[in-house]
């Protein structure tokens, strides 16, 4: 149900790839990718990174609390968010977010520009520089997938390119305590993602679940070292619903489970409408942010008290 696509092909019958992840864009809207370049010991060091940071007190992590942050980045406990709408059951899981590394005093955050601050960071040996790393490697690979994307689509190979060069995206490292057996318990509930795609690394402990139309709840397998790869709400708007945004959700997993989702959102002031070639249009034209925002409001819980 979901394909397992190598990057490589990309490069040695372009073509070939392209079908693939174009039938699984538009059915699933799930797909894993192999041989993506990555290395295996950066995602290792990242999860290690982590491991460090979740373990911190708590004391020590509410310091960098994205309650005290209005631009996505930082912190979030147990209980922060509730990410199916449908319901009042919060999410068990940690989170820390990173966005792109802008310093203090560029003019986009003097300025207060829409989610335009600074990484916040905790006082950990290496932790900086090996999640920058592996943010850079994450916001290349997107870019070069929408590559693929737009041939898909019939449109220029870049077409997507300057959509993504001072990019939303985020990183978000996540951990997941196992599940305790109580009635309704979550990991993350059903959800579509926000922005055009999600590449997300698991550790290989089970939990990820998709919903894709009209089916049951399936498990999402694991292939080590592999991407999890799906469409967003974001991309869905853009093709005017070419490709699908399918639920997902992480049930309460039988082991602690880790994973780094990384994010692609477009530019802030990017203006998301209906491509060319894809009949009237289904929704209006939003930007970037604006976009961003809305989602984001409708997804975190008020502040825990202490």
């Amino acid at each position: 149900m979901i394909p397992v696509l190598n990057w490589n092909e990309f490069q040695t019958d372009p073509q070939a790839f392209v079908t693939r992840l174009g039938k699984a864009c538009r059915e699933t809207g799930f797909f894993l990718l192999s041989d993506h370049g990555v290395p295996q010991n950066l995602i290792e060091g990242t999860f290690a990174a982590g491991d460090a940071l979740f373990s911190l007190p708590k004391a020590e992590k509410a310091a960098f609390s994205i309650y005290n942050n209005p631009h996505n980045r930082g912190w979030t406990g147990e209980g922060s968010e509730n990410l199916d709408d449908s319901s009042d059951q919060v999410d068990r899981k940690e989170a820390f977010n990173v966005g792109l590394d802008l310093a203090a005093d560029d003019p986009r955050v003097l300025a207060g520009e829409p989610f335009r601050g600074v990484n916040v960071w905790p006082d950990l040996p290496g932790f900086r520089e090996t999640v920058l790393d592996y943010y850079d490697r994450a916001l290349a690979l997107g870019v070069d997938l929408h590559r693929a994307i737009a041939l898909d689509l019939g449109l220029e190979e870049h077409y997507f390119t300057p959509h993504f060069s001072a990019p939303l995206s985020t990183l978000r490292m996540l951990t997941y305590p196992p599940g305790t057996g109580a009635a309704g318990e979550i990991g993350a509930g059903a959800h579509t993602d926000y922005g055009s795609i999600t590449l997300l690394m698991t550790d290989g402990e089970g939990g990820l679940q998709v919903q894709p139309r009209g089916q049951d709840w399936a498990d999402v397998p694991h292939v080590p070292g592999a991407f999890v790869v799906n469409i967003a709400d974001c991309l869905m708007r853009w093709t005017n619903d070419i490709y699908v945004s399918t639920p997902h959700r992480v049930l309460p997993p039988k082991r602690q489970r880790r994973s780094l989702a990384f994010f692609m959102d477009p530019n802030p002031d990017s203006v998301i409408r209906a491509l060319p070639g894809t009949g009237e249009a289904k929704y209006p034209p939003v930007t970037g942010a604006d976009y961003l925002r809305h989602r984001l409001d409708a997804t975190y819980a008020p502040e825990p008290a202490e």
